[in-house]
């Protein structure tokens, strides 16, 4: 676990446009498949992790970062996660926010209220079963480069230094700052 240390200041980075552009016709089943695996693998080290969505257990969010050309739909139980072009009407919720934002909130950087207050980040549908998601990810104390590097193998160690330098350069070096 990484030493708390000041959260970000200032509006988080987003994906340039013309990257974002060019990232369009890539297909998704490969992205698919490879969150899919990490999903599997976060709830395997962390098997409790949706136990707090109680009542909206069944629950499908709707994930869309908007500086990506795609976005992604989440379903705790089972657990499963499917990469979309245009999120579904069908869902019980939709969160929306910069990659970064998205990527600060999963590690309990940023204040959730303090993004969604300066319209950084929009919240529709069922705003209990958001509720009850944000309590099971902030218990759950998700470190995303720990995560990603432990699928790498022996390639670990060096791989999750280098994907802690990378998320400190985007959304800061902070762990744990906002409950």
């Amino acid at each position: 676990m990484n030493a708390p240390s000041v959260a970000p200041s200032g509006p988080l980075p987003v994906i340039p446009p013309l990257v974002a552009v060019a990232m369009r016709p890539l297909p998704l089943l490969p992205l698919q498949r490879v969150l899919s695996g990490f999903l599997q693998r976060i709830c395997q080290r962390n098997p409790a992790i949706f136990d707090r969505l109680g009542e909206h257990s069944r629950a499908r969010f709707g994930i869309r970062p908007t500086d990506l050309p795609f976005a992604f739909v989440v379903e705790a139980a089972p657990p499963h996660l499917t990469v979309v072009r245009d999120l579904p009407r069908d869902l019980d919720a939709r969160i929306s926010a910069s990659l970064a934002n998205l990527l600060a909130l999963l590690e309990g950087k940023v204040d959730g209220d303090a993004l969604m207050f300066s319209r950084e980040l929009v919240i529709e549908g069922d705003i209990e079963a958001v509720l009850a998601l944000r309590n099971a990810i902030d218990d759950a104390q998700l470190d995303l480069a720990a995560e990603l590097s432990s699928l790498l193998g022996p390639l670990a160690g060096p791989a999750r230094r280098a994907l802690e330098a990378a998320r400190d350069s985007l959304i800061g070096g902070s762990r744990r700052p906002f409950k």
